[in-house]
């Protein structure tokens, strides 16, 4: 059974044909779309590695089939960037340390970026951290990456929330 799906991937319209309406959009990404900065942690929504905006809400695509995802627009690592200048959370978090091996990286990054389109925890660290729960480090790089969201958070407070995307 094959089914076609159109996407909105990056800013770019995608038409692509699943030979099986089982692959997750986690597997659509990586193996057919050749965007392979969403990162495969525990396969089971449980790290966070694989987390990507998807009409500006974050999800694990690891959780989601790719064939629920017909129509919508998704953004990943690849797409957050402006050319050669990096995004306001991607900077920040180079400027905290707020990785260490980098291998969640990505998901940390498109998380907070939700997390801030979403404007529900203010520059509450405490609150930081329990809206980027999902999102596990195992190097420890917390401390880091909340400072990064609080300092990310006061870069974009001036333009539109929809903008931090």
């Amino acid at each position: 059974m094959s089914l076609s799906i159109s996407l909105i991937v990056n800013g770019a319209p995608r038409r692509v044909d699943l030979d099986d309406p089982r692959v997750t959009l986690l597997d659509l990404l990586r193996e057919r779309l050749h965007l392979t900065g969403t990162k495969k942690g525990c396969d089971r929504g449980q790290c966070g590695a694989c987390t990507v905006l998807v009409d500006g809400r974050r999800i694990n695509s690891c959780l989601a089939l790719a064939a629920s995802c017909d129509g919508a627009d998704i953004l990943t690592i690849e797409g957050v960037a402006r050319g050669e200048v990096p995004h306001p959370v991607q900077a920040a978090f180079i400027e905290h340390d707020a990785f260490q091996c980098g291998y969640c990286t990505p998901g940390q990054i498109m998380s907070a970026i939700g997390l801030i389109q979403e404007a529900q925890t203010g520059d509450d660290p405490e609150r930081i951290r329990e809206a980027m729960s999902g999102n596990l480090c195992r190097c420890g790089a917390y401390a880091g990456i909340t400072a990064a969201v609080q300092d990310a958070q006061r870069r974009l407070a001036g333009t539109d929330r929809s903008e931090a995307a």
